[in-house]
């Protein structure tokens, strides 16, 4: 199993089916800081929910589709990112990312959406890379723009959350655009060197 080291002694690695009791204990600390932010699916309420969550993305990486990536500092799960669309053939994917508030504010998860841009354009030869957001989610704006990202429009009113509908970010890069980047970014948007890919993917 591949791990990447990220910064602060994190480091990015699959988040499986056996990392269940892992993925439940840290949405138990995090479940209603990030529950507004993520699928309706996303955030469950006890191991089995946790375990049904991993095993549909196992699946779906058994397909070549969406993919599911832990980050852990020492060994507490803190967050993660994701494929959350992966379509080879079309040569375009879509990224997404959620934390707990302990970790928030070191870069991590720019550093590790990094790791996946790498991969998803050098390794894999997808040519477009999507970012969607609520569009009062201003952390996740933030990390889109440090990857390089354009906001290329505003879905209207298309994310539903506890009765109201808010609107949807839709930001992208390309990969002429990452690569002329110099790729790997850390925390403050500057190229990083060594960072890696995630090769095991």
């Amino acid at each position: 199993m591949f791990s990447v080291p990220l910064c602060d002694g994190a480091r990015l690695a699959a988040l499986e089916v056996w990392h269940a009791e892992q993925f439940a204990d840290h949405l138990a600390r995090s479940r209603e800081h990030i529950r507004p932010w993520v699928g309706a699916r996303f955030v469950t309420d006890d191991v089995e929910g946790a375990r049904a969550t991993l095993q549909r993305y196992a699946e779906r990486q058994a397909a070549d589709g969406a993919r599911l990536y832990g980050i852990w500092r020492g060994e507490v799960l803190v967050g993660g990112v994701m494929f959350t669309d992966f379509d080879a053939a079309a040569g375009s994917c879509e990224i997404g990312c959620w934390l707990e508030p302990s970790a928030e504010g070191h870069g991590l998860v720019t550093r590790a959406c990094g790791v996946l841009l790498d991969w998803a354009f050098a390794s894999r030869g997808l040519h477009r890379a999507e970012w969607h957001c609520r569009a009062d989610n201003d952390r996740s704006s933030a990390v889109a723009r440090r990857l390089g990202m354009t906001l290329e429009g505003v879905r209207r009113e298309a994310w539903p959350y506890e009765g109201v509908r808010y609107d949807k970010q839709v930001w992208a890069i390309l990969a002429p655009e990452w690569r002329a980047r110099g790729r790997s970014v850390t925390g403050d948007g500057r190229p990083a060197a060594g960072t890696g890919h995630a090769g095991a993917a």
